[in-house]
């Protein structure tokens, strides 16, 4: 089974929140790189993840959105 947008956008948010190189997100989240390109892209432009030293870091509205997610999905 696939998994959802959302879910693989609080996969990479989780990963993230301890700071984390962009392989560490792929392995971690089971994606491959281009598509990890993709996502991590999606969440700096909304401000979710930042880039700091090849770091890929949740930010505080990211985890904000992380807890809120989960609780939607958790209701789904």
């Amino acid at each position: 089974m696939r998994r959802s947008k959302i879910d693989i956008i609080i996969d990479v948010l989780e990963v993230a929140k301890m700071g984390v190189n962009k392989t560490s997100v792929v392995y971690r989240t089971n994606l491959n790189f281009k598509l990890a390109d993709k996502y991590l892209e999606l969440l700096q432009n909304q401000g979710l993840v930042e880039n700091k030293l090849d770091k890929y870091i949740t930010t505080d509205k990211g985890k904000i959105f992380l807890e809120k997610a989960r609780e939607i999905t958790l209701q789904l």
